[in-house]
């Protein structure tokens, strides 16, 4: 069977299996998380003691830890009490001040800590261990307004919110002045922020490469195998159309009533299995074989033997291997004994008796030799003498 070549879609499909297969093999922390996170609404009060004022505020503008429960706090802002001024509360003896009226604290506390030094988990475990019941972090200069995720796992169940760097220098501020300030934190809104890891982009690059490096490997398969199977076929037409030229030189006859050599109601083509009738053209081989023209023809385009004897014809007829081959053999002997074919009267296609008085010139009378497929007269003379034994014309 003659072989199709791989269908382009298959490829284009397969491709897309493949890309589909990788993004479900794709490992959880490569693929895009969605980042939870809760802003904080942060409210303040404290007495202006020029003016005798309570100055009242509120904004949501803190954000809550990663690992910080979400629930709100109160109290009075404490800020740290080193040696040196050091504001990160990172040390682990770290004291905080906290103003209150009438000079003792017996309320809950928060710490104001400034973001750096240390890690966001010992701010808070510090914190933590002076009886604080929420951590206030605010963020650096740099930030201006903004702030940015914590983690502080491990830290209990204290709530850690994060300020803006001006927010926290004011309340800082008020606290040093000895201002007692009291601060409300209660739980704002729930924000949901789509990214992409860069393990998964990763990821994502190296799985499109393969997939294209794959695909790319499939088309240039898909050609080269189109390429030669048309070239195989260019050559199969080639090679039909050289062996048919040759298949031409084989004598024909046609049968007629009352013919010598054979017998119209025994005798059968091998090759369709029919008797042999009056008017039938049939092909006579080198081995004296006789078919039908049109059953043998074809026959022989496939297989090039005789279906009876099993005879390369096309090298019987003085060419070795393929038709194009100039080689020429000894034409073959007649076998010893009866002659099947040897008393047939033959005649051309058009019916008449070739024994009859040539009406033409000899030199029109006579076969032409195919200069296309013999090398040299010898080859020539070959053929006429198989004319000759015959009694016949080369067609």
């Amino acid at each position: 069977m003659a072989w199709r070549g791989p269908d382009a879609g298959v490829g284009a499909r397969s491709a897309l299996a493949l890309a589909l297969l990788v993004l479900a093999l794709c490992p959880p922390g490569a693929r895009s998380r969605a980042l939870e996170w809760f802003s904080a609404v942060v409210s303040t009060e404290y007495l202006d003691p020029q003016t005798n004022m309570t100055v009242w505020s509120v904004s949501e503008s803190g954000r809550f830890g990663d690992s910080s429960p979400k629930e709100g706090a109160q109290g009075l802002v404490g800020v740290p009490r080193a040696p040196g001024g050091d504001l990160e509360g990172c040390e682990p003896d770290t004291r905080f001040f906290v103003p209150a009226p009438g000079g003792r604290v017996s309320a809950p506390w928060v710490a104001l800590v400034a973001r750096g030094g240390c890690t966001f988990k010992e701010k808070v475990l510090v914190a933590a261990r002076r009886n604080a019941s929420a951590v206030v972090l605010y963020n650096e200069e740099h930030y201006g307004n903004l702030t940015v995720p914590m983690s502080h796992a491990g830290t209990g169940n204290i709530v850690v919110i994060m300020i803006s760097y001006p927010k926290g220098r004011e309340l800082l501020e008020l606290v040093q002045k000895g201002i007692p300030v009291t601060m409300t934190i209660g739980v704002g809104t729930r924000h949901v922020q789509e990214f992409i890891s860069s393990q998964s982009v990763v990821f994502v690059a190296i799985a499109f490469i393969t997939m294209m490096i794959i695909s790319l490997a499939w088309l240039i398969f898909y050609y080269i195998q189109r390429f030669l199977y048309t070239g195989s076929q260019i050559g199969s037409q080639s090679h039909r159309k050289e062996t048919k030229k040759v298949i031409g030189q084989l004598l024909l006859h046609t049968i007629k009533h009352g013919e010598k050599g054979i017998d119209v109601d025994a005798e059968n083509c091998a090759v369709c299995i029919e008797n042999f009738k009056v008017k039938d053209i049939i092909r006579i081989l080198p081995c004296k074989h006789i078919f039908h023209r049109i059953c043998i023809d074809p026959w022989l385009l496939d297989h090039r033997t005789c279906p009876m004897c099993k005879l390369d014809v096309i090298k019987a007829l003085g060419y070795w291997g393929e038709p194009g081959d100039v080689q020429e053999m000894p034409a073959p002997e007649s076998p010893p004994g009866r002659d099947p074919a040897a008393n047939l009267s033959l005649t051309d296609d058009d019916g008449s008796d070739e024994n009859s008085p040539p009406s033409a010139s000899p030199s029109e009378s006579e076969p032409q030799c195919d200069t296309s497929f013999k090398g040299d007269a010898g080859e020539c003379t070959a053929l006429l003498g198989e004319q000759s034994r015959y009694g016949g014309m080369l067609l």
